[in-house]
């Protein structure tokens, strides 16, 4: 038998959780690059109206939803459903799953490079090669990165296996803080690198002319909905672990402006660095894994500063694998009445087997985003 549902131990450690959610690798290089990309500050105006208004309606109901049904995507939707005298809730709650499960996939390999990139940073190993770019094809989309995608998905079962407050909760209760403090950190070191001005200047200094261009709105909803986690089934799952008498509006709110706080540290961290480098603003994995190792290897005590960024980073992308993985254990939790470890072994297991082609063939993995 399967034991009673879980519940948050706190309104704290549920924020943090959907907090670490919702603070991804989305926030560390889309955001920069989009800001870079669409006038500057200019971007943070719609982007702002738009996680403030309906990042924080839209987490609400998703949290309101998830309680409401004590349920993750497929039950909540078979039972709200079943109210209307339809039958096919569980199908239509399954597609958000589904969804989770390839970017769940997707996300293992991407923790797994950064897992190899703290470990590189601490030895010195990528620090002391001519070439950067040479560093990160060495081993993504060869066999040597099927290890590091092994050790990031068993490290995210080895917390999941424990439940919501043991493991999920007590994790995001110590990284997110940890986190928070390696931003700052490392905007200290920004702001004092020289040419760091010039990276500021592009900031504080908007081109206003794209807000009149319907493409920047369009990207700012875009990140808005994709950084909060809207729509993916998480934000749910974790409103199904809470108490009656959380206050859901307040937990939304403090959530977005986590995010939106994360996403802001993020950018004034690496687009000074950027610029102060003579380095281009890039979207995607040449960001963080060819720029700003670049960066690193150019800066007085780089290796002490590689190694918090990218344990800055697993924190970021370990919190929201975690998040991931939960969605899938839930529905097989719920749907099949098996233990939580046997769950999280089935997700574990096949979630890697799975991923091994992509891991193995960057043009897959190319396909694949």
């Amino acid at each position: 038998m399967v034991n009673k549902r879980e519940k948050f131990s706190s309104g704290r450690g549920f924020i943090l959780a959907c907090a670490g959610a919702a603070v991804g690798m989305g926030n560390l290089w889309m955001f920069p690059w989009r800001l870079g990309e669409y006038g500057g500050t200019a971007f943070l105006i719609p982007y702002i109206i738009f996680v403030i208004f309906l990042g924080t309606t839209g987490l609400m109901c998703e949290y309101g939803f998830g309680r409401w049904a004590g349920k993750g995507a497929v039950g909540a939707f078979d039972k709200v459903l079943k109210y209307k005298g339809m039958s096919f809730g569980r199908l239509l709650g399954a597609y958000p799953v589904i969804n989770a499960t390839f970017v769940f996939i997707f996300y293992s390999i991407v923790t797994g490079w950064v897992i190899k990139y703290v470990y590189a940073s601490i030895t010195g190993e990528y620090l002391s090669l001519i070439s950067k770019e040479l560093y990160f094809s060495s081993f993504a989309g060869k066999s040597d990165s099927i290890y590091w995608q092994l050790f990031a998905i068993i490290l995210c079962g080895l917390i999941v296996v424990f439940g919501i407050k043991k493991g999920i909760e007590r994790v995001n209760n110590i990284i997110m803080p940890m986190l928070l403090i390696i931003f700052i950190i490392l905007l200290i070191r920004s702001v004092t690198l020289p040419g760091a001005s010039d990276g500021f200047r592009f900031l504080l200094d908007p081109d206003w002319s794209f807000l009149f261009k319907p493409v920047t709105w369009g990207m700012a909803l875009g990140q808005a909905f994709f950084t909060v986690s809207l729509g993916g089934a998480g934000m749910l799952v974790y409103g199904s672990y809470l108490g009656q008498d959380s206050d859901i509006p307040y937990s939304a709110l403090i959530t977005v402006t986590l995010d939106t706080i994360a996403a802001l540290l993020s950018a004034l961290v690496i687009i000074p660095a950027v610029f102060a480098y003579g380095f281009e603003l890039s979207s995607g994995p040449s960001l963080l894994f060819i720029t700003i190792p670049k960066i690193f290897s150019n800066m007085n005590g780089g290796q002490f500063f590689s190694i918090i960024f990218f344990i800055g980073v697993l924190f970021a992308a370990m919190s929201s694998l975690i998040s991931m993985m939960e969605i899938i254990v839930e529905c097989l939790i719920d749907q099949f009445s098996w233990t939580r470890r046997s769950c999280v072994t089935i997700v574990v297991t096949a979630g890697f087997l799975n991923g091994i082609p992509l891991a193995i063939d960057m043009s897959l993995f190319k396909q694949f985003i």
